[in-house]
């Protein structure tokens, strides 16, 4: 929320709700919630409406424990969704200079949407509940010692979740990692070296080691040819994503090509593409050669298609195949090579280490999926790995911070007899609080000649 707007863009606050009801009602991936908006809201009131409905859900935890504090039976799905939208402005507001004013005037406006989205009868509810709402949520943060229930409570996430955090991180670190997932993503763009000429209203160089023509609000990084978007300037990134002179991607994601290092003239395998963010860095950095993505039938693909249609220089090729079910022979059928110098497995995974641009991952996520995921992890591995020519390399990545996703599937890799003909090299790994971007790993494997 915008303390100097508490009651919202106009348009957005009514969209929130209905958003919310729906994800209360149904749990429906936000990310979806959002794609449906009508496409008549404005710019700014949908960039406000996403980020009241991400503010909810990354703290639904918390405000729904405190709603269930005051409230002995949760009212119908539209009206508990004010609730916890006037909760989530509170929890935005507080510690503010002006927080004191803001109280009132968040508690005024819940109740008179409640009257426009609701009922009158409904808005006296409201108007009781965010009233004693500003104090439940006042508490002061859990103490270093705190136990798992507690952290999850006030943390929102699930209690399973930190216990498990707690015995791979500790104490320390899970706070850290607690704290990261609750603050808003910050948004960052690739500037890609096949688009730089001079953007309009940009300097013709940007400070030393910048790309030239980078416009000026794109704030550097400690990660080369990745930049900062500040907040309320999609009207001047939206030009340059149109251009391909950007991509917004997370700095997280270079690790695992940067590990695979694929070089000019090379024929190399994203074997698990969409949406294809990837696929696009390795044409970007090959500037010649070829990329074959590969990836399920489904409705990713479109985005996926999308992506490669923006390389420059290399050859792509997209080939829609379950990785599981014979893809040598498919990719011969398309005419293609079985087997590659350099392969990339980003595989699908739990999002631990995402879960600050996936606010809704930790309450879709059940105790057993780590365990089913490390599963299908392991066979696409393995199928992965069948494609991998004497003497190239193949590297297995994920954006999970959890052990059972990374390591031991590496381990188990290597405790088969398909593992026998490759040897690890080296690994990287990224954990958010330390890192300062996305969490992920990353673990390249040679192929014995």
């Amino acid at each position: 929320m915008s303390t100097n707007d508490p009651t919202g863009t106009q348009g957005a606050w009514p969209s929130a709700i209905n958003l919310l009801a729906r994800w209360l009602d149904r749990r429906e991936r936000i990310d979806e919630l959002i794609d449906s908006l009508p496409p008549g809201l404005s710019g700014a009131e949908r960039a406000r409406c996403q980020h009241l409905v991400f503010g909810v859900v990354r703290h639904f935890g918390r405000l729904d424990a405190a709603l269930g504090r005051l409230i002995a039976h949760p009212p119908r799905f539209t009206t508990r969704a004010v609730l916890l939208m006037a909760g989530y402005e509170l929890i935005e507001a507080a510690g503010t200079p002006a927080a004191d004013g803001l109280v009132a005037k968040i508690v005024h406006h819940a109740v008179e949407q409640t009257k426009a989205v609701a009922s009158k009868s409904e808005a006296g509810l409201v108007n009781a509940v965010v009233r004693k709402l500003a104090g439940v949520l006042a508490a002061p943060p859990p103490s270093k010692v705190a136990s798992a229930e507690v952290l999850g409570e006030y943390f929102s996430h699930p209690d399973w979740l930190v216990r498990r955090w707690l015995v791979d991180f500790g104490a320390e670190g899970t706070r850290q990692l607690l704290e990261w997932n609750q603050q808003p993503a910050t948004v960052y763009a690739r500037w890609r070296p096949a688009a730089a000429a001079p953007v309009a209203g940009g300097p013709e160089a940007g400070a030393a080691g910048d790309p030239a023509g980078r416009p000026d609000f794109l704030k550097p990084t400690p990660w080369a040819g990745f930049y900062e978007v500040p907040s309320g300037r999609w009207s001047q990134v939206e030009p340059l994503l149109k251009s391909g002179k950007i991509y917004l991607q997370d700095p997280g994601t270079r690790l695992a090509v940067e590990l695979l290092a694929p070089q000019p003239g090379e024929t190399v395998l994203d074997a698990c593409a969409a949406p294809g963010g990837k696929s696009l860095l390795m044409a970007d950095l090959m500037q010649t050669g070829k990329v074959v993505a590969l990836d399920l039938p489904g409705p990713r693909i479109a985005r996926l298609k999308e992506n490669l249609s923006r390389a420059h220089g290399v050859e792509v090729a997209l080939v829609q195949a379950d990785l599981l079910e014979n893809p040598a022979a498919i990719l011969h059928e398309h005419g293609l090579p079985d087997t590659f110098s350099a392969v990339l497995i980003d595989v699908p995974c739990s999002n631990t280490g995402v879960m600050r641009h996936r606010a809704d991952v930790k309450w879709r996520l059940d105790p057993r999926d780590l365990g089913k995921h490390a599963r299908q992890q392991l066979a696409l591995l393995h199928a992965a790995a069948r494609l991998v020519a004497p003497g190239g390399r193949l590297v297995y990545a994920t954006c999970s911070v959890d052990p059972e996703e990374n390591e031991r599937v590496i381990k188990a890799f290597f405790d088969s007899r398909a593992g026998g003909p490759f040897k690890l090299e080296t690994k990287v790994a990224s954990l958010p609080w330390e890192a300062g971007h996305d969490g992920a790993a990353a673990f390249l494997l040679r192929k014995g000649g």
